[in-house]
């Protein structure tokens, strides 16, 4: 891979995240004396605790980390003799497994959510994480605060948008809607443009961006929501669904391509462009992939930003007993502030640090995109963070399924998406 200068200014990422990440509840880290009064309550709890023979259980979403999340598992039982079970998920279903588990007294100890709608849903089974020790060191808006208490650890910062392969697209080219269709009509690709059957890749993060480039789009979401507008009257919804039609006439359907085979695809020359994260760089570690990359925005109203926002935090399910808790607490401390724990955060997982004094000088090409974004301003924040809970699974990844598979028209997906928004707030 032709290798880019890395950015020297990666570790200056937590300094400049005063941007208003919608992923997070908006409220910013606990204030230091606030923390050290907390830390030593947390001490005072941890030395009365009895955790010997308890077991740590973990449950989190983020699939593409899996295999070296065990294998972290396992480092830290040979670290500290505390038993780790992490349990698998396929992705899609995480969010309704988990509601059943935590609703049943049967959820892991340890789980991820998305900051925003996901934890405000789930707040009463969310611990008081405020007094871990690093916490004062989390970027400022990162951490997920509820109720003034820090209950979500975040695992990174995520950016997403149009992943391009340099030798095959010219981002400069495409700035405006017209431009990306025009593209897609003129490409000699096999595959111009490549979305995937999973539901958050098939529509919850393009449709971001028509509601990410509003003048304010938390009170856009929230008409739409109450039914005082409607997607199909806004003018970036209606380049939104122009696109989609585009995608759906010169591009292979995306119901039959699985989330390996769309970055198998686009590593191998097959796609032009994916519509995809930098999660998705790990998918490149065994390809020999000899152009250059990065992510473009989706440029609907000539949009020059790309998505970026906290994808997911750590919870402890606050109905755990209370050595299962601690444990759960003690691993967090060794995962942030531990040699092999930042190792594997910023290594193995290659994620961007979101704590200050973590530092990463070997990010790919892929994050060092969402790192420059992050650093020079141009993001966009994930407004579907704050989309009802559970809604694209259960609602909007079936209405864009149907577009693909019919000659529904545009107007009609809009309408479809809108009339899924106003009942799922009900």
């Amino acid at each position: 891979m032709k290798s880019k200068k890395v950015l020297a200014l990666v570790t200056a990422l937590t300094m400049v995240t005063s941007f208003a990440l919608a992923g997070c509840s908006g409220n910013s880290a606990t204030s230091e004396p606030e923390v050290k009064e907390s830390v030593k309550a947390e001490e005072s709890v941890k030395e009365s605790v009895d955790t010997e023979g308890a077991k740590l259980t973990i449950f989190q979403s983020k699939t593409e980390i899996m295999t070296e999340l065990n294998k972290l598992a396992q480092a830290y039982t040979e670290e500290t003799g505390v038993e780790v079970e992490v349990w698998e998920t396929t992705g899609d279903s995480y969010y309704s497994d988990l509601k059943t588990s935590l609703s049943t007294e049967s959820g892991a100890t340890l789980f991820s959510l998305q900051p925003g709608s996901e934890s405000r849903e789930l707040a009463d089974y969310l611990d008081d994480l405020s007094g871990l020790s690093f916490v004062n060191k989390i970027g400022a808006g990162m951490a997920d605060t509820i109720d003034g208490k820090v209950v979500g650890i975040p695992y990174t910062v995520e950016g997403f948008g149009l992943v391009y392969d340099g030798d095959l697209v010219d981002p400069s080219t495409i700035t405006t809607t017209d431009d990306l269709i025009k593209y897609l009509q003129e490409s000699t690709a096999e595959n111009p443009l490549g979305l995937s059957q999973e539901d958050y890749f098939l529509i919850a993060h393009i449709l971001n961006a028509p509601f990410a480039v509003q003048a304010d789009p938390t009170q856009y979401l929230s008409d739409v929501l109450a039914g005082n507008e409607r997607l199909a009257d806004n003018e970036a919804f209606v380049e939104f669904a122009k696109i989609m039609e585009a995608i759906r006439a010169n591009c292979k359907n995306p119901v039959d391509i699985t989330y390996d085979n769309n970055c198998g695809d686009f590593a191998t020359g097959k796609t032009a462009m994916i519509h995809q994260g930098n999660w998705c760089s790990g998918m490149f570690t065994d390809y020999d992939i000899n152009f250059d990359m990065a992510i473009a925005p989706v440029p609907v109203l000539g949009n020059k930003k790309i998505s970026v926002s906290v994808p997911i935090a750590w919870y402890v399910n606050l109905d755990a007993t209370d050595a299962e808790r601690q444990l759960a607490k003690d691993f967090l401390e060794w995962l942030y502030t531990s040699e092999t724990g930042i190792s594997y955060l910023m290594n193995n997982f290659n994620f961007i640090p979101v704590v200050d004094g973590m530092e990463n000088t070997n990010l790919d090409p892929i994050n060092q995109s969402v790192s420059a974004a992050v650093i020079s301003g141009n993001t966009i924040p994930w407004v579907m963070s704050n989309w009802p809970a559970g809604i694209v699974s259960t609602d909007l990844a079936p209405i864009t399924s149907e577009f693909f598979t019919s000659d529904m028209s545009g107007t009609d997906l809009l309408n479809k998406l809108n009339d899924a928004f106003v009942a799922a707030a009900k």
